[in-house]
């Protein structure tokens, strides 16, 4: 279980990854135009590939982890990525995170706890 729960943070964590070079790359996009210009800028930029990048190593650690693990266990571990998506709000975003987002990502946590419970 311990293998299970390790391989859903890290691909949890390429998957909060690629939101958070998404986000940024939207950010830096500008106006949407039918221009070249502005579709150069969207396929040259580090972040937009990056995001890329990491969705697709999130994938392919996604498709090990059904293959190898049963999907009642696996699939709901993947809520491991909401906290991760929180903590980068806080602390990436710089977000204000209201106590009651806090308390759910509490009761994730909990979840997460009984559903790796035998």
């Amino acid at each position: 279980m311990l293998k299970l729960v390790g391989l859903v943070s890290v691909q949890s964590i390429f998957l909060v990854a690629s939101q958070i070079f998404l986000k940024m790359a939207l950010a830096s996009f500008g106006t949407f135009e039918w221009t070249l210009r502005y579709f150069k800028n969207v396929f040259t930029n580090i972040p937009f590939a990056l995001s890329g990048i990491s969705i697709a190593v999130a994938s392919l650690l996604w498709v090990y982890i059904l293959k190898h693990f049963e999907f009642s266990v696996a699939y709901p571990l993947i809520s491991i990525s909401y906290i991760f998506g929180l903590l980068a709000a806080y602390f990436i975003f710089h977000e204000n995170i209201p106590a009651t987002r806090w308390l759910g990502a509490f009761i994730i946590v909990i979840g997460v706890y009984f559903i790796t419970k035998k």
